[in-house]
Order: C-alpha cells, then structure tokens, then sequence
C-alpha cells in the first residue's frame, strides 16, 4: 500500500512549485490541497487525475481574511480526518499554516520547502512552520543563514 501524502500550497508561484514535484506523486497516495483558483472548473480539468481540494481563496493575512483563516481551519481540519496523510509536504504561504499545524498534532510528518523567491530573508509562514517542520527545506544554500537547523535542497526546477 502507498503512503499517503498530502502536497499543500497556495495559488500562483506556489502552487507552480509544488507541482514541480509531479514526478514524486506516482510513488505515494496524493491528495493535493490549495486555495481556489479563479476558475476552479479549468483548474480540476487540468489536474483530473489528482485528488485535489480546494480551501477558501485568502492569499494573505489581511484582517479581512481571519475570518476565512477560521474557516480554513476547520477545512483543514475536515480533509485532514477525510485523507489522513502520513506525510504532509508544502511549499508554503497562507494554505500551509492550518493543515501543518494540524497534521502535527496528529503525528503527520511536515516536510517544507521554502519558496526559491526569497534568497536570503525568510517568510511569515516559513518562520512559523520552521519552528516544528519534520524536515524543512531551502532552495538557496544563503537561506541556511536565516534557517540553520534546514537542509539545503537545491532549486525545483
């Protein structure tokens, strides 16, 4: 039996560098879980042959969006218990947040890759997920700097 895993991003830049990892998917039972896109029918066309979700569309953390942080909790919370990943692997922003934290209370291994856009700063939800990511990973050896306990994992390209 394939293990479980769940792949986890936002929309836009990090969306296109998670599905970097397509070749990974074939090995492992994927579910793919990210914000809704502008056109949601395009999109589920497009990626048919995953099992993909989709959370409310908040690409930030605007006080506008706590409300729909909330629900995305509980989103998260619905397809955690629905899919139970064994592995959770995200490449970060606003999506990543409530299902990281919810995957490690449920004894989820969290696998994060820092976005290759920052060279040497890093970002909200890399800062916060960094603190008890399983595996946390840079695509930038300066990043090792800001993120010292990180392996450095070369670009997805």
């Amino acid at each position: 039996m394939k293990k479980r895993v769940m792949f986890v991003s936002s929309k836009g830049g990090h969306f296109n560098e998670l599905m970097k990892l397509e070749p990974l998917f074939k090995k492992y039972d994927v579910s793919i879980l990210t914000e809704k896109p502008d056109n949601k029918k395009y999109f589920k066309n497009k990626y048919k042959k995953y099992n993909i979700h989709f959370l409310l569309k908040c690409s930030n953390y605007k006080l506008v969006n706590i409300f729909k942080l909330f629900l995305d909790c509980f989103i998260s919370l619905f397809y955690y218990i629905m899919i139970r990943p064994k592995y959770i692997v995200t490449t970060g922003a606003f999506a990543a947040g409530p299902i990281s934290c919810i995957g490690k209370l449920f004894g989820s291994k969290i696998i994060y890759i820092e976005t290759m856009a920052n060279i040497n700063t890093p970002t909200k939800t890399g800062k916060r997920i960094y603190k008890f990511a399983d595996l946390f990973i840079v695509q930038w050896e300066d990043m090792l700097k800001v993120y010292p306990n990180a392996v450095y994992g070369g670009w997805i390209i």
